[in-house]
């Protein structure tokens, strides 16, 4: 990940750039009543490739990632559709830490729903 990055903490403005570059930011086009969501087919491919592996990966290690990807499969999503959602969730969590110097966190990047805080409660 960070070789096809690159150590320039400046390179990349926003998180939304990163997420371009590396093909998880999906491309909305619109035109009058028709909305179409898309797959991004330029992109770093390396990049791509690499960030689905640490997507599946986290599904298996991460309950938070897993309970993300469980959350989009309920929603509708295909597999791959809900992989690349967890991506882009998981890339952005990438520049965060990154940008601000700090640790990654699970609690913080794959926060308990409050729905089931309120449950776990009762």
């Amino acid at each position: 990940m960070f070789a096809e990055i690159g150590d320039d903490r400046s390179r990349f403005a926003d998180a939304r750039g990163l997420k371009a570059y590396a093909g998880s930011a999906p491309i909305t086009r619109a035109s009058g009543k028709s909305v179409a969501v898309l797959a991004r087919r330029v992109k770093n491919q390396r990049l791509a490739a690499a960030g689905y592996m640490w997507a599946f990966a986290a599904m298996s290690h991460s309950d938070g990632a897993r309970a993300h990807y469980d959350r989009r499969r309920e929603a509708g999503d295909r597999h791959t559709s809900a992989q690349r959602n967890l991506f882009n969730r998981m890339i952005g969590c990438l520049h965060h830490c990154l940008t601000h110097r700090v640790c990654y966190s699970e609690t913080v990047a794959f926060p308990v729903p409050s729905d089931v805080q309120l449950t776990e409660a009762a």
